[in-house]
C-alpha cells in the first residue's frame, strides 16, 4: 500500500463514534470501480462528505500480490475516515487482506452488491445476496482477526422476506453498520430505488444502516432519510457527476472542478481518469458543441490548454491563493 505516513499505521476515524455523535444524517462517497481514488476521495471531503470509501478491490489479489496493493490503494494522513471495500468469495480471502489494510483504514466493508455478470460468475458482488452464510463467515472471520469495524453492502431482494433474513444473519456476527442499494442485483438503474426496501433493514437492523440510490442532491438525500429513517446517504453517479453534492450545489461549481484539477495533478492521475472525472463534472453545464469538443482530447495537456483557454483555467495562481489562505488562517490561530 503506497502512502506518505512513515509508520507503520494511520491515525484513523472512530466511524462507530461517528454514527452515535452525528448531529445529522451522515453523507457518504460510495465505492466507484476506477473513480473512488485519493485525489476524488480528498476532493469530495472539502466538500461536506463525512466517509468515502476506496473502488471495490479484489480481496485474494490484494492479499497475494504486494504490487496490487500498492496499485490499488494509496493513502495518507488526510484520507480519513476511508473505509476500504473488498470483494470476496470466501472468509479466509477477506480476512487476510483485511488484516493488511486494517492499519491504514477506518472500515472493512463487504461487497454484496456489484450486479455485473463477471462478478456474479466469480461468486462475489451480488452472488453472495443469494448466500447470507457466506457473508456471516466472512463477518465473523474478519472481526477475529481486525479491529476496525466491518461493514456490508448489500442490495435487496425481490421478496422482502429474504433481505430481512439476510439482515439477522449478518447481524447475528455482529456486523458493524450496514449499506442498503435499493434495488436488486437485476433491476436497471433506471428504475427507482425501493423506500420500502430500505426502511425494513433499518428498521430490523440494531447497528446504522446507510441508504444507497438516486442520491442526486441533497433534497433526494433528505427525503431518503424522512422516509426510512436511515443514518445516512450514500452517493454514487451523484457525486461522480457533482462532487459539491452534499455541500448543497445542485452543479458542480467551477471551484470545484479547479479543486480537483489541482490534487490529480499534484497526485499524479492518469489521463483517461482525469479525462474522465472532468467529463462527469462538466455534463450539466457545458453546450453539446463543447461537450463533443472536450470529450475527444485524449492528453492532459491538451485538456489543461483547453480549459486554460476557454474557462481561465490558472492552476498556479490557485496555488498562490490557497498557500496565502491557509498562512492566514495559521497566523490566526
Amino acid at each position: 500500500m503506497s502512502q506518505e505516513h512513515a509508520g507503520r499505521s494511520l491515525p484513523r476515524t472512530d466511524i462507530m463514534q461517528l454514527f452515535s455523535t452525528k448531529t445529522r444524517p451522515l453523507n457518504v462517497c460510495a465505492p466507484m470501480v476506477r473513480y473512488s481514488k485519493l485525489p476524488f476521495r480528498e476532493l469530495v471531503r472539502r466538500y461536506n462528505c463525512d466517509i468515502v470509501y476506496t473502488p471495490m478491490i479484489l480481496a485474494d489479489v490484494f492479499a497475494s500480490s504486494n504490487y496490487a496493493r500498492e496499485c490499488e490503494f494509496s493513502t495518507n494522513i488526510l484520507d480519513d475516515p476511508v473505509v476500504i471495500q473488498f470483494a470476496a468469495s470466501n472468509g479466509l480471502d477477506l480476512a487476510n487482506a483485511a488484516e493488511l489494510a486494517a492499519p491504514f483504514v477506518s472500515g472493512i466493508d463487504i461487497n454484496c452488491g456489484c450486479p455485473q455478470k463477471w462478478a456474479i460468475n466469480e461468486k462475489i458482488g451480488s452472488h453472495l445476496m443469494s448466500d447470507p452464510e457466506t457473508v456471516r463467515d466472512m463477518v465473523r472471520q474478519v472481526k477475529a482477526r481486525v479491529d476496525v469495524p466491518c461493514s456490508i453492502k448489500i442490495r435487496i431482494h425481490r421478496d422482502l422476506r429474504e433481505t430481512e433474513e439476510f439482515v439477522k444473519r449478518a447481524l447475528s456476527v455482529g456486523v458493524d453498520f450496514i449499506t442498503v442499494h435499493g434495488r436488486t442485483r437485476r433491476q436497471k438503474s433506471t428504475e427507482p430505488v425501493s423506500l420500502e426496501g430500505m426502511k425494513l433493514v433499518k428498521e430490523v437492523s440494531t447497528v446504522p444502516v446507510l441508504a444507497n440510490g438516486d442520491v442526486f442532491t441533497m433534497q433526494d438525500a433528505n427525503d431518503i432519510v424522512d422516509a426510512t429513517g436511515v443514518d445516512g446517504t450514500m452517493s454514487a453517479r451523484g457525486i461522480l457527476e457533482n462532487p459539491a453534492l452534499f455541500a448543497g450545489h445542485t452543479v458542480t461549481p467551477w471551484e470545484c472542478i479547479e479543486d480537483y484539477i489541482d490534487l490529480a495533478l499534484s497526485y499524479g492521475t492518469n489521463a483517461f481518469i482525469f479525462h474522465h472525472h472532468l467529463m462527469y463534472m462538466f455534463e450539466k453545464t457545458m453546450s453539446n458543441a463543447e461537450r463533443r469538443t472536450f470529450n475527444s482530447l485524449t492528453t492532459i495537456p491538451a485538456i489543461l490548454d483547453y480549459l486554460e483557454e476557454y474557462y481561465g483555467l490558472d492552476i498556479s495562481r490557485r496555488r498562490v491563493e490557497k498557500a496565502e489562505q491557509k498562512l492566514k488562517r495559521d497566523t490566526n490561530k
